[in-house]
């Protein structure tokens, strides 16, 4: 099976995008009880519409973020460019786990979790496809594409990623140093990397050849670990 390396580039137009939409003023904190922190999760989402989470929505550039039926749908038609959304919190370390369907589009995409999200331009991103390849992933200042941190900077193939049309749990773990994904309840990849210690969650999309891919998004449990 061939390996890939993917260049993700950053959305630009993004930034100011995500910033407004995340409410500034909710970064901040307050004493107000957080209806998203049922059942011991630090955050936890059905998108069932009972409560309202902070995920920033838009529809810019070729991509749209819109919760609707019970799930969070991303979906871009910019081949190469990663779109993502956060509910604008801070965590140190967590354990995430997401619902991730893909539902039409391209398998050659890129879809998955962000962790310990600092602003646009700084964070850890984890990442399967709809052709089954999977990678962990940073993006740091000083530079637009991703920088693999598993595989030796390159994809790699997993059969336990369900391939195409298909719906597929990812649970990406940050802890200390530690980065780890798992797939479908089994391990695929552990690195270690000092950049980051605390920041935000978020789910983003990519497609990788020319097609609109649209991933719906679901039961995000954000928890200690």
């Amino acid at each position: 099976m061939t390996m890939r390396k993917v260049p993700l580039l950053l959305c630009a137009l993004l930034a100011a995008t995500l910033l407004v939409a995340c409410g500034l003023a909710d970064l901040v904190g307050g004493s107000r009880p957080d209806p998203c922190d049922a059942g011991g999760a630090l955050l936890y989402d059905d998108f069932s519409g009972e409560q309202e989470c902070g995920w920033a929505v838009y529809n810019r550039g070729g991509a749209v973020v819109d919760i609707s039926d019970g799930a969070l749908r991303i979906s871009t038609s910019q081949p190469g460019q990663i779109w993502w959304t956060n509910p604008g919190r801070n965590f140190n370390d967590v354990v995430i786990t997401v619902q991730a369907r893909q539902v039409s589009g391209p398998n050659d995409n890129a879809y998955g979790v962000i962790c310990r999200y600092q602003n646009t331009e700084n964070f850890y991103i984890f990442l399967i496809s709809g052709d089954g390849f999977y990678a962990i992933g940073k993006y740091q200042s000083g530079g637009s594409r991703v920088t693999y941190l598993s595989g030796e900077g390159e994809y790699q193939f997993s059969e336990i990623i369900n391939q195409g049309v298909a719906t597929n749990q990812i649970r990406a773990s940050c802890i200390g140093n530690e980065l780890s994904l798992a797939v479908n309840g089994l391990p695929l990849a552990t690195v270690t990397d000092p950049s980051f210690v605390t920041g935000d969650i978020g789910l983003g999309v990519s497609t990788l050849e020319p097609g609109t891919a649209v991933v719906h998004f679901d039961e995000v449990r954000v928890l200690a670990p």
